[in-house]
């Protein structure tokens, strides 16, 4: 057993074993969308890929975006979606399009419908924080759409302690996913994740997200907050959509301070993220 621990973590350092990210998701990534040549690369990038602008329009056409006409258009639906976020998500179907099966007992469709709801259920907590904090959207959506990644890497890396580690979370499905993980693999989805944006060349700020999404209070975390606060409190926020990973359900009223939030008004804005976060994975669950 000691020996497939060492193998896991020395699996992770072996960046070569790890998935390559999608070339369309690193040309997205590296697109700067402060000018109208931007712009125009970002619609063509999307256009030359019919799963991507397919699911894109879907999305400007779900109950999540109110949208009161027939969005038939990549740049309508960038209208409606905004730039930042038609580029975060198209970069996260991207990824998601790493893996379009199970690979033993990892669905990356639960994988998908959990971020998927995570970055739109994030939203309502962004909304309720004082403008000068919130995170940029692109921020946002990305970090919501890739923050469980680890686990697309740990079924990658060792599918049979995947499959060992999904059996036990359907067993014990009240006891907090992390600890599961500590005790059977020690190298967590968090930190699997994070190893695994590094390879990407993600931004720093998404690689700490994903790396201390279940730590946000430790010092280590401090340089990607408040997105890393978001994430964590938005997990806890919203029933468990797609992906078993209990992470329990009490926010403390200093997590919302923190946040620049008023306690007393949890209870609305989980309201709203449970809404979104159901719409969200409604709409994940149609891709095939």
């Amino acid at each position: 057993m000691n020996d497939q621990h060492v193998n896991l973590k020395e699996a992770v350092r072996n960046l070569s074993s790890l998935p390559a990210m999608p070339v369309i998701a690193q040309k997205l990534l590296a697109l700067k969308l402060d000018s109208d040549e931007g712009e125009q690369q970002m619609m063509l990038l999307i256009a030359q890929d019919p799963m991507i602008s397919a699911k894109i329009v879907g999305l400007a056409n779900s109950p999540l975006l109110g949208a009161t006409r027939k969005i038939s258009t990549i740049k309508d639906a960038a209208m409606l979606l905004g730039l930042a976020r038609v580029k975060s998500v198209a970069t996260g179907i991207a990824v998601m399009s790493l893996v379009n099966r199970p690979i033993g007992r990892f669905d990356p469709l639960e994988l998908w419908m959990h971020n998927l709801g995570v970055a739109f259920a994030m939203l309502p907590v962004v909304r309720a924080m004082p403008a000068r904090n919130r995170p940029q959207d692109d921020a946002i959506f990305l970090a919501g759409m890739l923050h469980d990644i680890g686990y697309l890497a740990l079924a990658h890396l060792d599918t049979k302690r995947s499959d060992d580690l999904h059996t036990r979370l359907v067993i014990e499905e009240n006891r907090p996913a992390i600890e599961v993980e500590r005790e059977l693999l020690e190298v967590t989805h968090d930190e699997l994740g994070a190893e695994l944006a590094k390879h990407w060349n993600l931004p720093e700020e998404i690689v700490a997200v994903i790396r201390y999404h279940h730590t946000p209070d430790i010092d280590a975390a401090s340089g990607a907050q408040p997105l890393v606060r978001i994430v964590n409190i938005t997990e806890r926020l919203i029933p468990s959509f797609g992906l078993r990973e209990f992470v329990g359900n009490h926010i403390a009223p200093e997590e919302w301070t923190a946040l620049g939030i008023e306690p007393e008004s949890a209870e609305e804005i989980a309201a709203h993220a449970a809404e979104q976060a159901e719409q969200a994975t409604q709409f994940a669950s149609t891709f095939n």
